[in-house]
């Protein structure tokens, strides 16, 4: 599989990234351990997770994920040939989010622990902390490189501005700066990557991974009534997708998954995969048959054409 340098990092990642978002809230162990297998097994190396993932499931209080793909890599013997990628910041009790120096190498020895690794290839802020200077966060990221707990750093959900500031503060500094951004991005949710910031991205050579690469779902196609929501444990999530821009963006994806013989998954992520300044989208699986699906959209090439009319259809 042609994999694709991340940023100015010497990461090479598949065109997708798994999302671990789901391992401990809608796949249990087994179930994960299953999906990891397949995945790996098809060529693709790159799992995204957060510390904080699966929080907000009742009885769990995050790390769930982590420890899932810490056990998986342990047991699979297979820790050199996986890019682990995850965050740091979200409120894991603490009341806040938190990108302290003194919260981050605390917080990274635990992600390690649960990972069972001595280093984390991509540790991303997980969100702008308003109350922490940049010049403490990314401190602390080269005290962490220079221990060796961490490759890179990365941040998610900075806006152009606030991307610009951390990227002069590095440089002011001589500090490590942000190598990758991850943003939430996909056909109908467009605005707050396209333009500046995705601008800033290609100008400074940063690797972009996105998020809610299929619009919690909606992409998929199976959400196109208030009666589908049902359908799934995210099903009301979708529920502000459900206008008349969201049924041209369908309709496109129909039209286009027709002509290719294709799911509308696999069209709404290789759309992803063919913008330019975008390294992968990060998607996320449950069962053996969506992950078939992701791995297959790797592979799908979307033509001008198709290219053109999903463009118009979600404008």
């Amino acid at each position: 599989m042609q994999k694709r340098r991340l940023g100015r990092t010497d990461l090479s990642i598949a065109p997708l990234v798994l999302g671990g978002n789901v391992f401990g809230w809608t796949a249990d162990e087994k179930t994960s351990f299953d999906l990891l297998d397949r995945f790996a097994e098809a060529g693709f190396n790159a799992v995204d997770t957060a510390d904080a993932y699966s929080r907000w499931v009742p009885g769990n209080k995050g790390g769930e994920s982590e420890t899932i793909i810490g056990n998986w890599m342990k047991s699979r013997g297979n820790r050199d040939k996986i890019v682990v990628i995850t965050k740091v910041g979200s409120d894991m009790g603490q009341g806040r989010r938190n990108l302290s120096a003194t919260y981050i190498e605390k917080a990274v020895d635990a992600s390690l622990k649960r990972l069972q690794t001595d280093v984390i290839d991509l540790y991303l802020s997980h969100w702008p902390d308003p109350a922490t200077p940049y010049e403490e966060t990314l401190g602390a990221y080269q005290r962490l490189l220079e221990k060796g707990k961490i490759r890179y750093p990365g941040c998610s959900n900075l806006d152009a501005g606030q991307l610009r500031a951390a990227l002069d503060v590095a440089s002011l500094r001589s500090l490590p700066r942000y190598e990758v951004l991850q943003p939430e991005y996909n056909l109908y949710d467009r605005s707050s990557l396209d333009g500046p910031l995705l601008d800033l991205c290609k100008a400074e050579g940063l690797g972009v991974i996105t998020y809610f690469s299929l619009a919690k779902g909606f992409l998929s196609g199976k959400y196109r009534s208030k009666s589908d929501l049902g359908q799934s444990e995210r099903g009301e999530d979708v529920a502000e997708y459900l206008n008349e821009r969201g049924m041209r963006i369908l309709s496109a994806l129909d039209a286009a998954a027709g002509r290719h013989s294709a799911k509308q998954t696999e069209v709404a992520l290789a759309w992803i995969m063919a913008r330019p300044g975008v390294t992968a989208p990060i998607a996320s699986a449950t069962t053996p048959a969506q992950m078939d699906s992701l791995i297959r959209a790797a592979s799908l090439k979307l033509s001008a054409d198709d290219i053109g009319a999903l463009d118009r259809a979600s404008a």
